[in-house]
C-alpha cells in the first residue's frame, strides 16, 4: 500500500495556496488512513546515515556492555532496554526487540518538570551528539506538521508550539535481532497504536511494517527512500475525539531466507509537556460524535500507558 504523500516544503514555502493545499491533504490523510509519507522533512541523508551507523555499532556491542546502559528506574525512557521487556497493550507476548531511548534536554531554564539525563554511550563517542542532532531535526519537522494539523482543526497555527517546545519527546532506536529458530508467532512487534501526538519514522532497514485498514485488512506500508513516515498517535486521536485516527500497526517477521538479518528502525515519538490537557476539542464533539474520552493530561496518560506495556511497575 502506497500511503498518501505530502511535501513539507509546500507548507513552509510562504505560498498561501500551497500551504492551504498541504493542510487539507495532511488532514484528509490523517482522517482516512492515519499514516502519511513526508518529503523534504528536514533530516539530511548524511544525518540519517550516521544515525544508522552508530545505532548498528551500539547493538553490536556484547550484551554485558549494553546492559550497563539499562537503568530500570527510568522505565525505559532513557538508555537501553533489553530484548523482550516491552509488550503491546493487551498482549502478554513480549515484542522481539531491544531498544535505546534518547530524550529531551530542556532549554531556557525550563523547570516545569524534571527530565532524567540522557545515558552517554562511552564506547561510541559520536553516538550521543548524533542523537541530539537528529532529535532537534525531528522536533523541528514535527512542530511544523503539528502547525498544519492545528490549522486543519481550526486552531491557531502555533497552538501546539507551547506544549512541544521542551516537551517529553523520545527518539528510539530499535533492533529486531536475527531469527535463529522457528518463531512462536509471525509477529515481531504485536499490533498497537502509538501513545504520543505524532510519530516520525525514518524508513526502516528492512520491510515488515503493516497497518490495519478501515476494512480490517493488514497491508504492508512502503515509503520512498527520500520520505519519512508520520502517523497519528493516541494522544492526538483522543484530543480530536477520534477525528484524526491513531492507526493500528505491527511489525511482522521477514521471509525465511532473510531470517539471518537484523531489522533496525528509528522512530521519533513527539510528546507534549506532561501538563498539556488532552480534553477533547469542543469542535470535534457533536450529536454524531459524542465525547468519547474522560479528561486527562498528557503526563497522566503516558504514565498509564507505560504501565500497560510493561515498562513501568
Amino acid at each position: 500500500m502506497a500511503i498518501p504523500t505530502v511535501d513539507l516544503a509546500d507548507f513552509l514555502s510562504g505560498d498561501e495556496e500551497k500551504k492551504k493545499q498541504f493542510v487539507q491533504a495532511l488532514g484528509k490523510a490523517y482522517e482516512e488512513v492515519g499514516f502519511v509519507g513526508v518529503k523534504n522533512h528536514g533530516l539530511t541523508d548524511e544525518l540519517i546515515e550516521d544515525l544508522y551507523k552508530y545505532v548498528q555499532q551500539f547493538f553490536s556491542l556484547p550484551l554485558d556492555q549494553k546492559k550497563k546502559y539499562e537503568i530500570p528506574e527510568l522505565a525505559g525512557q532513557r538508555g537501553y532496554t533489553s530484548f523482550g521487556k516491552e509488550h503491546a497493550k493487551g498482549s502478554e507476548a513480549p515484542d522481539l526487540k531491544e531498544f535505546y531511548q534518547y530524550g529531551q534536554v530542556p532549554r531556557d531554564n525550563y523547570k516545569e518538570e524534571e527530565y532524567p539525563a540522557n545515558v552517554e554511550v562511552k564506547e561510541i563517542p559520536e553516538f550521543n551528539p548524533t542523537f541530539e542532532n537528529a532529535y532537534r531535526s525531528f522536533e523541528k519537522s514535527g512542530t511544523a506538521l503539528l502547525s498544519a494539523i492545528a490549522l486543519y482543526l481550526g486552531l491557531d497555527e502555533n497552538y501546539f508550539d507551547q506544549y512541544v517546545y521542551n516537551g517529553n519527546s523520545i527518539l528510539r532506536a530499535i533492533h529486531y535481532p536475527p531469527i535463529t529458530e522457528e518463531p512462536k508467532s509471525a509477529i515481531r512487534a504485536e499490533q498497537h497504536e502509538d501513545i504520543n501526538l505524532i510519530t516520525l519514522l525514518i524508513g526502516a532497514s528492512a520491510d515488515g511494517l503493516e497497518i490495519l485498514t478501515k476494512q480490517g485488512e493488514w497491508v504492508p506500508v512502503t515509503s520512498l527512500p527520500e520520505q519519512i513516515v508520520v502517523n497519528v498517535g493516541d494522544m492526538l486521536q483522543r484530543f480530536t475525539n477520534n477525528r484524526l485516527r491513531s492507526t493500528t500497526h505491527r511489525v511482522v517477521n521477514p521471509k525465511r531466507e532473510v531470517w539471518h538479518t537484523s531489522r533496525f528502525s528509528i522512530p521519533f515519538f513527539l510528546h507534549p509537556k506532561s501538563s498539556m490537557s488532552l480534553e477533547c476539542l469542543d469542535s470535534c464533539i457533536d450529536d454524531k460524535h459524542p465525547k468519547a474520552y474522560e479528561d486527562t493530561t498528557a503526563g497522566a496518560y503516558l504514565d498509564e500507558r507505560l504501565r500497560e506495556i510493561g515498562l513501568k511497575n
